[in-house]
Formats: C-alpha cells, sequence, structure tokens
C-alpha cells in the first residue's frame, strides 16, 4: 500500500470512526435523557434505535452510490451531512428532535462507513487483508466501545447536549482535509436505484423496531407489539421476495449463496445484538441499580475499550496465519465466560467486578469481529464487493437495533412481572439473554472454513 493509500484510508477512517463513536455515546446518557424528558426507556432507546435504522437503510443505498459517484464525492457529502445532524442535536429543544438529529448524522455516517471497506479491500494485496483490517476495526469495533466512556466522562461536568457539540469541530476538521487530499477519480457505472426496495425495507425494518421496543410495556396481543410485528414480517418477506431476481435490487441478497460469507454474516449479527445489547445493561445497572455517576458507568466499559483498540490490529494479523474458526471459536468461549459471570455474578457484586468481566468479555470479542468480517468479505468476487460491504454493515447494523430493542424488551417484561422498576432481576435476565445468543453464534461458527478464503487466495497469486 502506498503511502497516498495510507494517507486517503486515515482521513476516511476518522469520518468511520466518528459515526461509529457516536452510534454508542447516547447510551450513557439514557437515564439523564428519561429524567430531563420525562420519558420510559422504550422510548428513550430511539435515541440509539434511530441513529441504528437510519443508519443501516443507507448502507444498502452505498452499493448504488459507490457505483455511481466518485469516492472523493460521496464523502465530503456525506461527512457534511453527518456534521450537519450532530449541530441539530445540539440545539434540539425535544427529545423527537433530538432522534431526527441522530437520524441525520446516521445518514452521513451510513455512506462513509462502507466506503472505508472497499477502499481498504481494493487497497490490500493478498494475504494482508486481515492486517489491513485490523486497522480498519479501529473505527469499526473500538470506537462504539468507547463511546459510552467518553460520554461517561462528559456528563459528570456537562450536560447531555455536549455530547453532539464535541463532534462538531471533528466532523469540520474531516470535511477540510477530504477537501483538501481526497483525490478526485471518476467511478460510474450505469445502474439504477431500486426505489421499491429501500420503502419495503425502510418500513419492515422500522415496523419490526417498533414492535420489539414496545414489548414489556404492552401486552403482546396488541396492535403495538403483536400487530406492528406481523406487519413488518409480511413486508420484510415481499422485500425478499421482490429483491431476490430483481435485476437491479436494492441490496444484492444472492451474496449470501457464498457459504462463508452468510455464515460469518450472520455469526457476526449475533455477536454484535449482544455487543450492543450491553451497551444498554451496564449504564442501567451502574447508574440506575447500583447509583454510581456516568463517569463511572463509562470507567467500567473503559478498560474493554483500551484493549479492543490495542488489539484489533493484532487480531487482524492472527487472521492472516491461522483458521478463522479457531479465532472465533476461541473468542465466543472467553466472551461466554465473561457475560456468564456478569449475569450470575456482576450484577450482585461491586463496580470493579463489573468492569473486570466486561474487559473479559472484550478479549473475546476483539479476537473474532475482524476475523469474521475479513472472512466475509475476502472470498467474495471483487465485482460483487459493493453489494458484500452493504449487506454486511447493514446486517450488522440492523442486529445492534434489534440486540438493544430485545435486552431492554427482555428487562422490562421481567420487571414488570416483578412490579419493580429497572432492578438487578431485570439486569440479569438481559445478561442471560445475551448469552444464549452467543451460545447459537458458538453453534453456527462451527461451520466456519478456510477453503472458500485459500480458494480465493490462490486465484489472487
Amino acid at each position: 500500500m502506498t503511502r497516498q493509500h495510507k494517507l486517503i484510508l486515515s482521513i476516511m477512517i476518522m469520518g468511520a470512526f466518528l459515526g461509529n463513536l457516536c452510534s454508542s455515546m447516547m447510551n450513557t446518557a439514557i437515564p439523564q435523557l428519561m429524567h430531563a424528558f420525562a420519558i420510559s426507556s422504550a422510548r428513550v432507546q430511539w435515541v440509539s434505535n434511530g441513529y441504528m435504522l437510519a443508519n443501516a437503510l443507507m448502507i444498502p443505498v452505498s452499493s448504488y452510490l459507490i457505483k455511481r459517484y466518485s469516492y472523493r464525492r460521496l464523502f465530503i457529502t456525506f461527512a457534511a451531512i453527518f456534521t450537519v445532524g450532530t449541530i441539530i442535536g445540539s440545539l434540539a429543544a425535544s427529545f423527537t428532535i433530538i432522534v431526527a438529529g441522530r437520524m441525520v448524522q446516521a445518514i452521513g455516517a451510513g455512506i462513509m462507513m462502507p466506503l472505508v471497506n472497499v477502499m481498504a479491500i481494493h487497497y490490500a494485496t493478498a494475504g494482508h487483508q486481515g492486517r489491513v483490517m485490523g486497522i480498519i476495526g479501529l473505527a469499526f469495533n473500538f470506537a462504539p466501545l468507547l463511546g459510552p466512556s467518553v460520554s461517561g466522562l462528559l456528563l459528570d461536568y456537562f450536560n447531555w447536549r455536549y455530547l453532539f457539540i464535541l463532534i462538531v469541530p471533528f466532523g469540520l476538521l474531516t470535511i477540510i482535509l477530504s477537501i483538501i487530499f481526497l483525490p478526485s477519480v471518476a467511478n460510474s457505472v450505469p445502474c439504477s436505484f431500486n426505489l421499491r426496495g429501500l420503502i419495503l425495507c425502510s418500513f419492515s425494518l422500522f415496523f419490526l423496531l417498533e414492535g420489539c421496543s414496545n414489548i414489556g410495556s404492552t401486552a403482546f396481543l396488541t396492535w403495538r407489539v403483536g400487530g406492528i410485528l406481523a406487519a413488518g414480517l409480511i413486508l420484510l418477506a415481499l422485500f425478499v421476495a421482490t429483491q431476490w431476481n430483481a435485476e437491479r435490487p436494492f441490496v444484492n441478497l444472492r451474496v449470501f449463496t457464498h457459504r462463508d460469507f452468510r455464515i460469518a454474516t450472520i455469526t457476526n449479527c449475533l455477536l454484535v445484538a449482544t455487543m450492543y445489547g450491553n451497551t444498554i445493561l451496564l449504564p442501567l445497572l451502574v447508574q440506575n441499580v447500583m447509583h454510581y455517576s456516568p463517569f463511572i458507568s463509562g470507567l467500567v466499559i473503559f478498560p474493554g475499550a483500551v484493549s479492543t483498540g490495542i488489539l484489533s490490529p493484532l487480531s487482524g494479523n492472527l487472521f492472516d496465519r491461522f483458521p478463522v474458526r479457531w479465532l472465533v471459536t476461541t473468542g465466543l468461549i472467553i466472551d461466554l465466560i465473561g457475560t456468564a459471570m456478569q449475569a450470575f455474578v456482576g450484577v450482585r457484586s461491586g463496580v470493579v467486578f463489573v468492569a473486570f468481566w466486561q474487559w473479559i468479555r472484550q478479549l473475546g470479542i476483539v479476537l473474532l469481529l475482524i476475523p469474521l468480517q475479513t472472512e466475509a468479505l475476502s472470498i467474495i468476487p471483487k465485482e460483487e464487493l459493493p453489494d458484500g460491504v452493504a449487506l454486511f454493515n447493514t446486517t450488522r447494523q440492523v442486529a445492534a437495533s434489534f440486540g438493544m430493542a430485545v435486552v431492554v424488551a427482555v428487562v422490562n417484561l421481567r420487571d414488570r412481572g416483578l412490579h419493580l422498576g429497572t432492578s438487578r432481576v431485570g439486569i440479569q435476565a438481559g445478561f442471560l439473554t445475551c448469552f444464549a445468543i452467543l451460545l447459537l453464534a458458538l453453534f453456527l461458527s462451527r461451520h466456519l472454513g478456510a477453503g472458500s478464503r485459500q480458494a480465493y487466495l490462490n486465484t489472487s497469486n
């Protein structure tokens, strides 16, 4: 990789880092927002879920835009949109405007992140994809984990508005550097946009997420839960049926015919669901149950976040040396141990104990996130890469949204049955839900193999 390529990737990684940092920064502020706007946990989670949903919908759009427009124009435009959304959030006078600002932020981030993936795979030479993706992991895996720690520190001294204000100068810096250094390279492939696919995908995901969010606060056999979920499932089925054989689909679902891509993507979704679910559980446990400050809440996640940042490049190097199944299985076992200890001991112990087992969890997660992503993308033919990147990142963001919604729903259901507010019992139920999801991921990971990747490397050489 040349010096110019490294500079281009560095600027784009900065933008992706900001987008992923913002995806989780508001989680630590959830107790503060509930108090400031007198809203329930079911409603307040939309400050995170709205971001994830808008982000997830924009990522498939990136597949079309990357084929149609230059990387420079796309990155500058959507870095500006991200910054505008940040400014809207900082000036918001109501919770609805906060969510709107977050969704505008997510629209910008939703294009910047796939651009980084596409550029990294294009620039990486055969046999070194893991190393390059390990560096990219600083933006995709370290940033969301660092977000709660940064916001916890800020919220001890300032209010929630500064979670937006802090990001504005960095967004402006990203725009300026992009204008100066990103090359103007023509990139126009004849293609059309599948508007029907976007509409079906948008409404199906919105209904499914809204239905999941209402579980625990409303009876299941009502329109707000069962009805909305049924509508979402019907729309999702229509989306798959119309897109599978479409000549120019909204997102190329046939990428799932690649076996290792399919398994790695589904395993990654399950893992990300628990990872983001944890970013909701820990602030609720530390602030609402243990009654510590937001700063302490952020510190609980900080050791694991730092370990992720340090070890992400190493994880990429390990992918180039060892079978992906070994790495993923080992990482999931470590993650399961940490989650079990959080569920059975951590909820009834001190904050140091909670932080320790969160750190153990992150040691497992960092071992497998980069290998899963690299395995999924490195075996796809290069002409399908934009579709593969879009699908992988879309499912990741959707999984994050549903992970948070399901975990909060489980907590609400458990506490509602006991007629309590947020309690240790409800939090424990949330951790056990994460444990069950990880067990399913461990089962699926047994089917991951290096055969397809080796075939790709042989072809490239």
